[in-house]
């Protein structure tokens, strides 16, 4: 399973420069008081390519480890592990992707 991070975190900015938000400022940065700048953007991509980065470390991870028991150079306890983790980080992800969906569905169902 092989995850292109760069390309999902082109394809988040392709569909915002789509809707023609990307770089209008209208969604650039959102500071803690609800102030919209203009860094945010950058912030909020970073930390979903680092989310994303590590979602696919801990699954590269534990492909590795799963490889190297078949060729008998690991331990069975580190193989379920290493698994473990890979499957909390991306449920960890999923959770974190299901409420950015609820949060803006139920921001589009707000009254102008």
């Amino acid at each position: 399973m092989n995850i292109k991070m760069a390309d999902a975190a082109a394809a988040y900015t392709n569909a915002l420069k789509n809707q023609g938000l990307a770089g209008s400022g209208k969604v650039d940065k959102i500071s803690p008081s609800g102030a919209i700048g203009s860094e945010g953007s950058s912030a909020f991509s970073d930390a979903l390519k680092t989310a994303l980065t590590d979602t696919a470390d801990a699954v590269s991870k534990s492909e590795n480890v799963g490889i190297q028991a078949l060729n008998k150079q690991a331990d069975l306890v580190d193989v379920v592990t290493t698994v473990q983790n890979a499957e909390m980080v991306l449920d960890t992800v999923v959770a974190v992707r299901d409420k950015v969906i609820g949060a803006y569905q139920d921001i589009i169902k707000m009254p102008i």
